[in-house]
């Protein structure tokens, strides 16, 4: 009987002994269930981070190569080679510091006499880069700074029309260049690898982010605004049917915005779980946004700093569990820093540590001027206070209008532009309204900038918008180059028109199940009036050779 006594004995001795500790490569807790990742890391936030934002850099350099050669080319509408010059002479005619600084881009440092290819080799630069970070999920600082500069280069030669808007930037330029500065810091500086152990996610890059998103909302929730779905830029058909919703669904609307812009960005501060609600209520909003209406990438790219909000134990359900992958590794990373001391401190480390507080500095000292303007009655919006753009004020649109205008731009092969018998066609953009059966378009997050310059225009006179008549001359030539900005020329396979005018519209969405919808029409509309006169070729030839743009010769 001694002897099973003795093992009764043994048994109960061991009873609180401690369970074998399940291996990290297991993905198990000490009980055997699937662990669990720990908060307050970021090693997959990064991951997710340079991904979005390897996304959007890549829609934007997507658009600057089909389109920049039309727009800032050697025969754009706004020739990037002729603004440098104009730069230069400014500065003394020479590449002074003066000038890079006033317009930082590596264009200064390539040949002028080919710009169409010195626009081409940024744009697939960028497109490749972007490209391979998206694929791999993996960078380093180099990638990011190539990117970065890259963009900075095309942006800063967009130039800006009198109406503060330019053809190739605006206010989501300035803002994919503050979020991709931050992105640089995001990585090690030579390592590629998605998980780079001697370079965690610095929190200060984490909270430049997150002081990013409050400045996004914050601004567009503090200028007054009227946004309806008719009058956006580029509406979308989802917006046509938004537009006639009940008078309850506009005022929760316009409460929710102001909620959303006003009053969650205050959920930063209070603690990781608010945080967290923060970072998912921007999300959802953004993706709303993107559902009724043709917005570029700025939604998208809205939604990036919002990752900031989730840590790894956040974001741990988007990435699959199983020994080797992301997920595994970071849960081995978690539990090595639990276990022991952390990593020495190398030359390294202690670089990175102060490249990381000189960047928290850096966005502190820029930041001043921003939250001055943030506070003041006179808010500038989509503006940046450095040529670099590293901290800007940011605030949508400020005010849309309660009506939308429309330029519709017209041709005619009549010799006598004011002869009754003048038959006017239309020419067609390639989303903006303009025949009245066509479906508004769904394009986000791609772009049509062509389209948006349009829809400015119509605010203002062509004498603030001098891209318009340049526009119409190379129209009176039939440019092919011009032309592919366009959906339809109803002068195609014919001679080019001989005149070429602007017309005034108002336009309004068709009321569902009306008259005008029963016909096939989504929009109605009501001239207001000549935007521009009648042109001809010969007419705009002087106006051509005093702004030394090319002389548009018939193809």
């Amino acid at each position: 009987m001694a002897a099973p006594r003795e093992s009764l004995r043994r048994r109960k001795a061991g009873a609180g002994d401690p369970e074998p500790e399940a291996s990290a490569g297991q993905g198990r807790d000490l009980k055997g269930r699937p662990a669990r990742l720990r908060a307050g890391t970021f090693w997959l936030t990064r991951i997710v981070l340079l991904r979005a934002l390897a996304f959007v850099y890549f829609v934007a350099f997507l658009v600057a190569f089909h389109q920049n050669k039309q727009l800032i080319g050697d025969r754009g509408l706004l020739p990037c080679r002729t603004y440098l010059q104009s730069v230069q002479r400014h500065f003394g005619g020479r590449v002074s510091w003066d000038a890079l600084s006033y317009a930082p881009t590596v264009l200064w440092l390539l040949d002028w006499s080919h710009m169409d290819a010195n626009l081409d080799a940024l744009a697939l630069l960028g497109l490749g880069i972007s490209s391979f970070i998206l694929v791999s999920g993996c960078a380093n600082m180099v990638l990011m700074a190539a990117l970065w500069v890259l963009y900075m280069s095309l942006v800063n030669v967009g130039q800006i029309c009198c109406c503060s808007h330019a053809l190739c930037s605006s206010g989501w330029e300035s803002q994919l260049l503050e979020t991709g500065f931050l992105g640089i810091f995001l990585c090690p500086l030579w390592t590629l690898s998605a998980l780079p152990r001697g370079t965690p996610t610095s929190r200060v890059v984490v909270w430049g982010f997150r002081w990013l998103i409050f400045r996004i909302m914050l601004g567009a929730g503090d200028v007054p605004s009227c946004h309806f779905p008719e009058t956006q830029p580029v509406p979308n058909p989802v917006a046509y049917f938004l537009h006639r919703s009940p008078w309850w669904f506009h005022r929760f609307e316009t409460l929710s915005n102001h909620f959303l812009e006003l009053v969650v960005p205050f959920f930063i501060f209070l603690g990781r779980r608010m945080c967290i609600v923060h970072g998912a209520l921007q999300v959802l909003f953004q993706v709303v946004l993107i559902i009724s209406g043709n917005l570029s990438f700025l939604n998208w790219l809205t939604i990036v700093p919002s990752l900031a909000c989730f840590d790894d134990a956040t974001l741990g359900g988007l990435f699959p569990s199983g020994p080797g992958r992301l997920k595994d590794q970071v849960l081995k990373i978690q539990e090595e820093e639990a276990r022991g001391p952390g990593a020495p401190r190398t030359r390294g480390r202690v670089a990175r540590g102060m490249v990381n507080l000189a960047l928290g500095v850096l966005v502190a000292w820029l930041s001043i001027p921003v939250v001055l303007n943030l506070l003041s009655p006179r808010q500038v919006m989509n503006s940046s206070f450095n040529p670099l753009r590293i901290v800007n004020t940011y605030g949508a649109f400020g005010s849309i209008t309660r009506e939308r205008t429309e330029v519709i731009l017209q041709g005619t092969a009549s010799a006598n532009a004011s002869a009754p018998d003048a038959t006017w066609e239309d020419y067609e953009f390639k989303c903006k309204p303009g025949d009245l059966r066509r479906r508004p378009c769904l394009i986000s997050p791609y772009h049509h900038r062509l389209d948006w310059l349009m829809w400015f225009a119509a605010f203002q006179t062509y004498e603030h918008n001098e891209w318009v008549i340049h526009l119409a001359g190379k129209l009176l030539a039939n440019d092919a180059q011009a032309l592919s900005l366009l959906a339809r020329n109803p002068f195609e396979g014919r001679d080019p028109p001989r005149w070429v005018r602007g017309e005034h519209y108002r336009y309004k969405f068709s009321r569902p199940g009306g008259r005008h919808a029963a016909e096939g029409k989504w929009w109605i509309r009501r001239r207001l009036g000549p935007y521009f006169p009648p042109l001809s070729r010969q007419d705009l030839r002087g106006y051509f050779t005093s702004r030394e743009w090319p002389y548009p010769e018939p193809e």
